[in-house]
């Protein structure tokens, strides 16, 4: 597991929820795993009460299943969820990638330009989860252009289902085609097409509905739920 450092503000029940659901995201902890409160409070250096408090709450938004006495799992990937967190993101990300072809500054293009080079070498260079990071500040980007930064955290909370299957699909064999797509929208919103943002931003989020078959080829079954 992946333990990033404590932040100077942050209670030990959230520490916990942040670090347990961003090893979730990244399946350091794989799904349908068991997982054990004594053992995960020791690699955070907590005590059991936060853990388990992190785990409830992660368990009301699906990506933690608990089985009285037996203990917690990480819940499988469940396409329902994952179809529903598309469905959203879609709704709201086609929309500000039409606002911020209309408000993006000379600086916020460059960025936008900067970080998907960056996202074309890292994939060159096989850095996944370094792809993953730039993949999420660039969407955050558009959020932040469009002055839609509230609706992003409200989106955040929401979409890790499909942060997970999104994750999947960095590893699987066609992931050049999400730098591709990051590629065509920054070139859209640099030029101001809204239309044809709102076209490369559909086709990107499309995406995964797209490689539902090409991921359960790639992972194991017991990474998703049975229908």
């Amino acid at each position: 597991m992946i333990i990033s450092p404590r932040g100077q503000r942050e209670t030990g029940r959230d520490y916990a929820f942040r670090t347990l659901k961003e090893n979730i995201i990244q399946l350091e902890l794989e799904p349908g795993s068991m997982v054990s409160e004594n053992e995960l409070a020791m690699q955070m250096g907590l005590s059991r009460t936060p853990v388990r408090e992190a785990l409830m709450s992660l368990a009301k938004v699906k990506l933690i299943e608990v089985y009285p006495q037996r203990g917690s799992a990480v819940a499988p990937i469940d396409y329902d969820l994952v179809e529903e967190a598309t469905f959203m993101r879609g709704v709201l990300e086609a929309s500000v990638v039409e606002l911020a072809c209309e408000t993006a500054s000379t600086e916020q293009k460059v960025a936008l330009e900067e970080n998907v080079a960056l996202q074309e070498r890292y994939l060159a260079e096989g850095r996944m989860e370094a792809l993953m990071q730039l993949d999420n500040e660039l969407h955050h980007l558009l959020f932040v252009i469009a002055r839609k930064e509230q609706t992003w955290e409200m989106l955040s909370g929401f979409t890790v289902h499909f942060d997970r299957v999104r994750r999947m699909a960095l590893d699987a064999p066609r992931n050049d085609r999400n730098v591709a797509d990051h590629r065509a929208i920054v070139q859209a919103v640099a030029a101001g097409n809204a239309k044809e943002a709102r076209r490369a931003m559909e086709v990107h989020l499309n995406r995964y509905r797209v490689d539902e078959e090409l991921l359960r080829n790639r992972y194991p079954a017991s990474y998703f739920k049975t229908v």
